[in-house]
């Protein structure tokens, strides 16, 4: 698989450049450019791919991503009706301003914390929903300052996640990035069921002491450990529905609802039920 390298123009007179519903659901585009990118999908799920990080999106998503970091876009595969804003902008934007003034160091730790990927919480998209969805109609200055007030918005959010444990390595082979490729695939179509550390491995093409010695150099994660952090991932969006803590550990490839419940805790720091509890009750 080539990593692309996208060539991005701004709009004439602006330093933003702003895509609304591109549709690209029938491309699979895994691409990269210098500029930072946020991007704003609604009514729809389907599954978040930046650098090594995959995980599924459920109704929406609000993703933060760093210059140059590889990324598919967000609406492949989807056959629903949705809708989509990308805003498009070099970490440059402010010049020197921006590095010396006060009042955007907020702004600017956000930015570098992009370097990470972000994926933000259901309050903060709450907030800054409106605000995105109507960028693209204004101009010059008033776009420029709209932009600045999203993103102070999303310096000072608390419901983040990042989606690396330490900046992600730019410069990544095409060969490793198709054998990635090849891993978060199989690992989203089989992560319902066991996976052998062997069978994994022979989708690498790797014997499994070889392919533990890469995932984990990598994603800087045991294969043991992504795999569980993926499927607590989707546990936390099927608690929410009318699933019991029996039927979403079964669904999420668990084998034993005491594991489940020791690896939900261990990775969210609360157990299934008082998490499903706090959720519902917040909403």
């Amino acid at each position: 698989m080539q990593t692309i390298f996208e060539e991005i123009a701004p709009e004439p007179g602006s330093s933003i450049r702003i895509l609304v519903n591109p549709k690209l659901h029938d491309f699979y585009y895994w691409h990269y450019h210098p500029e930072i990118e946020l991007v704003f999908i609604n009514k729809a799920s389907g599954n978040r791919h930046v650098g090594h990080h995959l995980s599924p999106f459920f109704e929406n998503d609000l993703v933060l991503i760093g210059p140059n970091i590889p990324h598919l876009n967000f609406d492949h595969g989807i056959k629903t009706e949705y809708e989509k804003a990308v805003v498009q902008f070099l970490p440059t934007i402010l010049g020197t301003a921006f590095q010396k003034s006060i009042e955007l160091s907020g702004i600017q730790t956000l930015l570098q914390k992009a370097n990470y990927g972000i994926a933000f919480g259901t309050e903060t998209k709450k907030h800054v929903k409106g605000s995105i969805q109507q960028l693209h109609k204004l101009n010059g200055i008033k776009r420029l300052l709209s932009l600045l007030e999203i993103l102070q918005q999303l310096s000072e959010a608390k419901d983040y996640q990042l989606l690396h444990k330490e900046p992600y390595p730019v410069k990544v082979k095409e060969k490793e990035e198709s054998r990635l490729k090849r891993i978060y695939t199989f690992i989203d179509q089989n992560y319902t069921r066991k996976i052998e550390i062997s069978e994994i491995a022979g989708v690498a093409s790797m014997s499994p002491a070889a392919f533990c010695r890469y995932f984990k150099r990598t994603t800087h994660l045991t294969f043991t450990q992504f795999l569980n952090n993926y499927r607590i991932d989707i546990a936390k969006k099927l608690l929410l529905t009318n699933r019991s803590i029996s039927e979403t550990a079964w669904d999420c490839g668990f084998e034993s609802l005491s594991y489940f419940n020791q690896t939900f805790k261990n990775i969210t720091s609360e157990n299934p039920s008082h998490f499903k509890k706090r959720i519902l009750h917040h909403q």
